[in-house]
């Protein structure tokens, strides 16, 4: 192997002749900074899309990473923004991080890439993105400007198409209406208890739990959230969220479903609370897809997903007049100005508040002012 001290790659020794050099170099970095990613515990999905992304701009570029420059960034990332379908900022934004890291990695002496570099072709790693190519974070939220929460009458009428395709199946004859019937409970209890898709997806029976404090409840006062979002780096955040009275009607809808539902469809062959019509846990996919038929029934508009749901539950806790510190404990936030970006309260809750604040001041002398 080569005499090179300390370094987080296993490229070809300088005596091995390799059928393809240039291509066994690129996969020794690309390994070691999957090394590197892996100690600080990063999820291995996150890492594989990071070494993949790599390797598309390497196709699109043509070039090595020891032969980039900024101008094969500003070239890819302009061919992304163009066609038909551009990338979103956010998108954009996370590639250009990637890319960004990986050459913060091949350029970092610990590892002496440069060193291996220059000796093997002359040539040493140098920076891609940098301020003043890069897309800058000045905004808290960078998402699709459509993905905003639902009035009540809108949720009301995503519901009452789902429930729709329940009787549709059913009136045809055909089948599928026990997996209609799942999908309008998942649907009602994503907006009831303000969950996430990846929430949904790792869902178990157990995780509904009774609430001492509400009896009335039974078996899902609580909801025992053990698959949150993670921070980069670390394991998936738990919390628990309790069902509020204004969405006790869920009660029904969850009996109904682990009653009926679940155990034709499950066969009581799996701990997932949502199964697939072959009794394993129901994917990501499926939920996304359970929100976009009865959406597209209702009549909403196409840009709304199921995130939109979450937004909704954020918003209509405050118009309930919860706390805002009890809505993000709730969903789960951080900080109190994430909960803030989802919440879009009506119109009409702001006529009250400012009603009631009128009220407060003037009393009922407001008419004879």
């Amino acid at each position: 192997m080569d005499d090179l001290r300390v370094s987080a790659r296993s490229a070809p020794a300088s005596n091995v002749v390799s059928l393809d050099p240039v291509q066994a170099v690129l996969d020794a970095m690309l390994e070691g900074w999957g090394r590197q990613q892996r100690a600080r515990f990063l999820r291995e999905a996150t890492i594989t899309a990071r070494l993949r992304l790599v390797r598309r701009f390497v196709d699109f570029s043509g070039l090595y990473p020891w032969q980039w420059g900024p101008a094969e960034g500003e070239a890819w990332i302009s061919f992304l923004r163009s066609g038909s379908a551009p990338r979103a900022l956010s998108t954009l934004r996370n590639y250009e991080i990637s890319i960004r890291m990986f050459c913060a990695y091949v350029r970092d002496p610990r590892y002496e890439w440069d060193v291996e570099c220059v000796r093997r072709f002359g040539a040493a790693p140098q920076e891609v993105f940098h301020e003043e190519n890069s897309v800058l974070h000045r905004d808290e939220y960078e998402g699709e400007p459509r993905r905003r929460p639902l009035t009540f009458d809108e949720v009301q009428a995503l519901f009452d198409a789902a429930d729709g395709l329940v009787e549709e199946i059913r009136r045809r004859g055909r089948k599928g209406s026990l997996s209609a019937l799942r999908d309008s409970a998942l649907l009602k209890t994503c907006y009831a208890f303000g969950l996430r898709r990846g929430e949904l997806f790792g869902a178990d029976l157990v995780d509904f739990r009774g609430n001492a404090k509400a009896p009335r409840f039974g078996r899902v006062g609580t909801f025992a959230v053990r698959h949150g979002k993670a921070s980069r780096g670390g394991p998936s955040k738990r919390r628990t969220v309790l069902l509020v009275p204004e969405m006790d009607w869920v009660v029904d809808v969850l009996a109904g479903y682990l009653q009926e539902v679940r155990g034709p469809l499950g066969k009581d062959a799996s701990s997932a609370l949502w199964v697939s019509e072959r009794g394993s846990r129901l994917s990501r996919r499926a939920i996304n897809e359970a929100f976009a038929t009865a959406r597209d029934v209702a009549g909403l508009d196409p840009g709304l997903d199921l995130h939109c749901l979450r937004h909704s539950y954020v918003t209509h806790l405050i118009e309930f007049d919860y706390p805002v510190r009890f809505v993000q404990e709730q969903v789960g936030h951080a900080h109190a100005s994430t909960t803030s970006i989802y919440t879009g309260v009506s119109a009409s809750y702001r006529n009250q508040l400012l009603a009631r604040a009128l009220d407060t001041i003037y009393g009922d002398h407001l008419e004879d002012a």
